[in-house]
């Protein structure tokens, strides 16, 4: 078995089985870990100011790169003018650079807040650097090898709709700089991360809050004594 075909074809089942498999265990087991154990009370301020960049910028990222996986068809066609394609780049730079800021920000946050610091898990440093790396790698990615939102859907895509279809092919992204294939491994690596780290609060969101009834808040304080 060549290394291609243990990173490209093995790792990413391997992630996704640790991901989802110790995910379902852990909300089994300690189901009131799935939060983000927020350190906002700590030291609300500083959070504003990479919380809300570091968020904006990684779900617009993310969203792109699912659109594109999901209808690469219509992406294709969208981005084949010149002009979209010019637009999506310098986005994506400017996007890449507010991603990189926000969590940079929130990794000084971490170590220049005492409070925040004696919180502070290893995993929590572990996911904080991962994070780093893999919008650092995107960035860069995007910076040197141009017009990524076009070669995307003619590499990586067909690569992961091969995975999903349970019949890998690897000659989709072998032939990719080291700095794409690192970007794409990575990604599995953050998923097999998931179930370890604060990440689990993206499958915790309170959609109940939909469908559940009006709540009644009544104000509980002591009578004026007379």
């Amino acid at each position: 078995m060549s290394g291609d075909t243990i990173l490209f074809a093995v790792l990413p089942y391997v992630a996704v089985v640790i991901g989802v498999g110790y995910g379902i265990l852990r909300y089994r087991q300690n189901r009131f870990s799935y939060s983000t154990l927020s350190s906002e009370l700590l030291d609300k301020r500083s959070l504003f100011w990479g919380s809300v960049p570091w968020h904006y910028a990684i779900t617009v990222i993310l969203l792109a790169h699912i659109v594109a996986f999901l209808i690469p068809g219509v992406w294709s066609q969208i981005i084949a003018a010149p002009a979209a394609l010019y637009s999506f780049e310098v986005v994506g730079f400017a996007i890449g650079l507010l991603s990189i800021f926000g969590i940079v920000w929130l990794i000084w946050r971490r170590l220049t807040r005492p409070r925040v610091l004696a919180v502070s898990s290893v995993m929590d440093w572990v996911l904080l650097a991962d994070l780093l790396l893999q919008v650092a790698l995107g960035f860069w990615v995007s910076l040197v090898y141009r017009w990524g939102a076009d070669w995307y859907v003619h590499t990586s895509v067909p690569w992961l709709q091969s995975l999903v279809m349970l019949n890998p092919q690897t000659h989709f992204v072998t032939s990719l700089p080291w700095p794409a294939k690192l970007h794409l491994l990575n990604g599995f690596v953050l998923i097999a991360l998931f179930p370890f780290t604060r990440l689990v609060h993206l499958v915790a969101l309170p959609f109940w809050y939909l469908w559940r009834p009006y709540q009644v808040v009544v104000r509980n304080r002591a009578r004026p004594t007379p």
